[in-house]
């Protein structure tokens, strides 16, 4: 008698909860592995990261306080940051740590952005490509707002995605209420919210989706314009932004992500991948750039959610060639390619000079070159920050310009003596140790000036030691005799 065999059961395909899970938890993982990778910098930080650092560890009535006259923008990213050190303290670890996190939500969420639009693959490979892209490596690894803000920016535009098939009032308050708390970690979160609106315009959802996205639209703009108001008073602190920072970084992605776009991406839907995409990787760019030929505005970080759009379209397009492949050894080639190309850059950014000042080595470089009771010279007072970061660098300095200390002053650099007291104070000493921010114009302010010119008068340079982002420079009296060479230095007039 024989036996019929059964067939073989058929493979069983990823149920969408699983699928979904992958999305998820692969991206998550690689970005947190990325984010930890280096993360301390050499235990160095930045003048940036510094400003976050000194004002977390203030109370939050000093934060408010402080906000009033600077970094009204930042405020609640302070609070956050506050909190965060009182649970886990305040060291280079819990700086940076909650950027990592956020960056890996923000990964996630471009997984499942991808995989909603254009399937598990392809939401995979978003998710995937988001953490390696250069820009996202970066500022995953920063002491600012920028990876949260981000995040929310990721998981609004998933809100959208979800909320026009749904219609849902509650789905709306939620994206209303993600986009608001972005845009209040940094206002130029709001340039996405017209992304948005452009993206549903696009798509020609139905009029009362149009209507729903609007009363969220203005309620996030309504609960912004506060912070605008305000905030405009302090536009003095970016007037160092004298034309756009970094553009290449996000032309080059445009094009890419234009590019990609052509290609026939995602099925097709209410709101197709390539419509939110596009709009998110453009828009905030394009606008502020706008903007900046009236004012100068444009930062890379400040569009930093641009990403967003050139992952969804890497991953989409990716997806797409694999499906018109027979054979996928091309694509793995490619890949290694791409990954081999992405070594050294993600090398370079790990180190201190990835960074356009290092206020550790600067507070170090002042540590070393001044003796107990020389006394301090900030030639821009504005950045007394880069010095700051570490008090036991200056300590046994005596700062000859300030009269009130930042804390007490609710301010970021303290309050400066005037002019003429500044002059006389440097006249009491015979050695002083003046820092000068590399790239910084000083104002015409008087009390620069007092500062430049009493030096150039009545001291001579002695030595002066270069590190990323400042010259240290050792002045001494012209009637005092040239100090002596200690071990190891390079004597007189040397240059480091």
């Amino acid at each position: 008698m024989v036996r019929a065999v059964a067939p073989p059961a058929p493979a069983r395909r990823p149920t969408p909860n699983v699928a979904a899970a992958v999305v998820v938890i692969a991206p998550l993982s690689l970005t947190i592995a990325l984010g930890l990778w280096g993360i301390r910098r050499q235990n160095t930080m930045w003048g940036d990261e510094s400003v976050t650092y000194q004002l977390a560890h203030r109370d939050p009535s000093q934060i408010w306080h402080t906000a009033q006259h600077v970094d009204l923008v930042h405020a609640l990213y302070y609070a956050v940051m506050h909190e965060i050190f009182g649970l886990f303290g305040g060291g280079l670890l819990t700086l940076r740590l909650p950027s990592v996190l956020a960056m890996a939500v923000a990964a996630s969420g471009v997984g499942l952005l991808g995989l909603r639009l254009a399937g598990p693959r392809a939401g995979l490979l978003a998710g995937l490509a988001f953490p390696l892209l250069l820009q996202v490596q970066k500022y995953a690894q920063e002491g600012r707002s920028y990876a949260m803000v981000c995040a929310l920016v990721t998981w609004a535009t998933y809100a959208l995605v979800v909320g026009v098939p749904h219609r849902a009032r509650w789905r709306w308050a939620v994206y209303g209420c993600t986009m608001l708390t972005a845009c209040l970690l940094h206002e130029f979160a709001v340039l996405a919210l017209v992304a948005h609106g452009v993206t549903l315009v696009v798509s020609r959802v139905p009029r009362p989706v149009l209507r729903a996205w609007s009363v969220a639209a203005a309620g996030v703009v309504a609960g912004l314009l506060p912070l605008v108001i305000r905030s405009a008073g302090q536009s003095g602190q970016v007037s160092w932004i004298d034309g756009p920072v970094r553009l290449r970084y996000l032309l080059v992605v445009a094009v890419v992500g234009v590019v990609c776009a052509r290609a026939p991406l995602g099925a097709r839907g209410p709101v197709r991948l390539s419509v939110v995409a596009v709009p998110l990787l453009v828009l905030p760019g394009l606008l502020l750039l706008i903007v900046s030929l009236v004012k100068p505005l444009f930062v890379d970080r400040y569009v930093l959610h641009s990403n967003i759009g050139i992952a969804l379209l890497l991953g989409a397009w990716t997806d797409y060639i694999l499906r018109r492949q027979r054979s996928s050894r091309y694509a793995w080639i490619a890949a290694v390619a791409v990954l081999a190309a992405l070594v050294q850059p993600s090398l370079s950014l790990r180190t201190p000079q990835s960074r356009s000042n290092d206020a550790t080595a600067i507070g170090a470089a002042v540590r070393k070159e001044g003796r107990p009771g020389d006394g301090l010279l900030h030639l821009e007072g504005r950045q007394r920050i880069l010095t700051a970061a570490n008090p036991e660098d200056t300590r046994s300095l005596t700062d000859l310009a300030l009269a009130q200390d930042p804390v007490s002053s609710n301010t970021l650099a303290g309050v400066e003596l005037p002019a003429r007291d500044i002059a006389a104070r440097m006249l009491e000493f015979d050695r002083i140790v003046a820092v000068r921010a590399v790239g910084v114009n000083s104002p015409a302010d008087p009390r620069e000036e007092a500062k430049t010119s009493t030096l150039r008068r009545y001291f001579r340079e002695y030595r002066t030691t270069r590190v990323n982002g400042a010259r240290v420079t050792v002045y001494v009296r012209d009637h005092a005799p040239s100090p002596k060479a200690g071990p190891g230095s390079d004597g007189p007039g040397a240059t480091r």
